[in-house]
């Protein structure tokens, strides 16, 4: 397949950005300033400033207190995870399916895409509401019911506020569009027409392109290696029938896992969670997904696009989300040292080294994203098509030097600082405190995986940080795919860089 979509790498960025804005008045604006001339600042005064601030010497340690979770099953068998919060009046439910496009091939060999167009047209109507009648419930109820597919989870989720008036009638139209969907042809007919629109824009994006191609090659014929959305080839060929037996199939009780978060009593969270899932089929739980092989030799795909840059998109097999203590110890470790190396922020040595010393890019960063098998790792950036080679080949060398020398106290000890200090705005919110529920139940993670959070980056040893980079990352065997009007890897080009 030459169509490539990009799945954008998600990274930790800690980066604060304050910024001070004076508005001047009519007179100021009279006056005769330049102000086209450089400021003068003085740059030791915020180190001075910073000397008077004793408050920040008395500062004490911080001390985290997660949300109590509550556990229970429904009587279909559906775990739960509640979390009571009744500072606002409202209630987020996140009920997820293992269940994502990773599962489109089971049913037919061809049939990528299904899942998300299952997704798609759950909130298109009803068997008791038509599409139109359907979206202005929603509108009137003013709640947020929304369903999506991603590679390994299918998730439904809903926001309302918490009073019995909107409450109540938001989850029926919730079950409504779990239990009985329309499908409707029609509808059907005109998704497929737009998304085969979009998928033709994905050719003249090359991000998308990059992706696609990158996921292609790393995962050959395992599931994860066709985009979610689906293909030109596949889109045309969904049916009705594809998503009747997606939804029969996988999004059954013996398959879903729920989470919720709100202005509720535990009794009522009981209450709510068997109405939501009393009308599922018991069905089976989903079989384990095969694990993807990772490359044995590094691999160069160049995709031809008019255009002034190039994209680039490079990394490797990562890993899988670790349920084991001692696993998920490892991944910790190796995300603060992939967030001194690959961060988001200007600290980051492939930031520093590429963008500010060499000026080759606006921003370059990696991450790994871990799923129910062994994710990717992804560095991405963009550049001028000239410095392509020059660009890859020092963000190689930043990587290879860091693999060698290892990553110092000094870095380690800023990232940890950050990593404890955001951790907090993680469960800032009841949409914050239920996606992590929703994560935890779906990998089936214990309470102390977010309990144990702070303990894990204290554990954190700078020699155990560098010794996991040197274990999960190999640059000589990287993918590396590029987008762009020249061949980076064309000995003719590289020659005039």
């Amino acid at each position: 397949m030459k169509n490539k979509k990009m799945t954008t790498a998600s990274t930790v960025s800690m980066a604060v950005l304050v910024g001070l804005t004076t508005l001047a008045t009519p007179a100021q604006a009279e006056e005769a300033t330049d102000y086209r001339a450089p400021a003068m600042i003085d740059n030791s005064a915020p180190i001075a400033a910073l000397s008077t601030l004793t408050s920040i010497n008395n500062a004490k340690p911080l001390k985290v207190t997660v949300p109590s979770i509550v556990h229970f099953n429904t009587q279909s068998g559906v775990p739960v995870s509640f979390v009571r919060a009744a500072a606002l009046p409202i209630v987020d439910i996140d009920l997820r399916f293992n269940a994502g496009s990773a599962r489109d091939g089971s049913l037919r060999i061809d049939g990528f895409g299904i899942a998300s167009m299952t997704a798609t047209m759950l909130t298109q109507g009803s068997k008791k509401l038509a599409e139109n009648d359907f979206t202005r419930a929603v509108e009137t109820l003013g709640i947020d019911l929304n369903s999506s597919a991603y590679k390994d989870m299918f998730i439904i989720s809903l926001r309302s506020l918490s009073d019995d008036e909107h409450l109540l009638p938001a989850v029926d139209l919730m079950t409504q569009m779990l239990t009985e969907p329309s499908f409707d042809k029609a509808t059907l007919a005109r998704n497929k027409a737009r998304l085969l629109v979009g998928l033709q824009q994905q050719k003249q994006d090359p991000g998308s392109l990059a992706s696609l191609a990158f996921n292609e090659a790393l995962y050959g014929n395992h599931p994860y290696a066709h985009p979610s959305s689906g293909t030109l080839a596949s889109v045309p060929s969904i049916e009705q029938q594809d998503l009747i037996a997606f939804k029969d199939r996988y999004l059954v009780a013996a398959n879903a896992s729920l989470a919720i978060t709100g202005n509720l009593s535990v009794n009522q969270a009981k209450k709510l969670a068997e109405d939501i899932t009393a009308n599922l089929s018991k069905g089976q739980a989903a079989s384990v997904l095969a694990e993807p092989r990772a490359l044995t030799k590094g691999q160069h795909i160049h995709i031809d696009f008019p255009s002034s840059q190039t994209t680039v998109l490079m990394g490797q097999l990562g890993s899988k989300r670790a349920t084991d203590p001692k696993e998920q110890q490892q991944q910790t470790n190796f995300a603060v040292g992939n967030e001194v190396l690959a961060g988001g922020d200007f600290n980051a040595r492939l930031m520093t080294e590429i963008r500010q010393n060499l000026g080759y890019t606006y921003g370059i960063s990696g991450s790994m994203n871990p799923m129910l098998t062994r994710g990717p790792y992804q560095i991405s950036f963009s550049t001028r098509n000239d410095k392509a080679r020059m660009a890859i080949d020092a963000s190689l060398k930043v990587i290879n030097e860091t693999l060698a020398q290892g990553i110092t106290a000094s870095e380690m000890q800023l990232t940890t600082d950050n990593l404890k200090n955001s951790f907090p705005m993680s469960f800032a919110s009841n949409s914050g405190i239920n996606g992590l529920l929703g994560t935890m139940n779906f990998y089936k993670l214990p309470d102390d995986y977010l309990t144990n959070y702070v303990s894990r980056i204290n554990n954190v040893q700078l020699a155990e940080v560098n010794k996991t980079l040197r274990d999960t990352l190999d640059p000589n065997n990287f993918l590396i795919v590029t987008v762009g009007q020249d061949n980076p890897w064309n000995k003719t080009s590289a020659k005039h860089q």
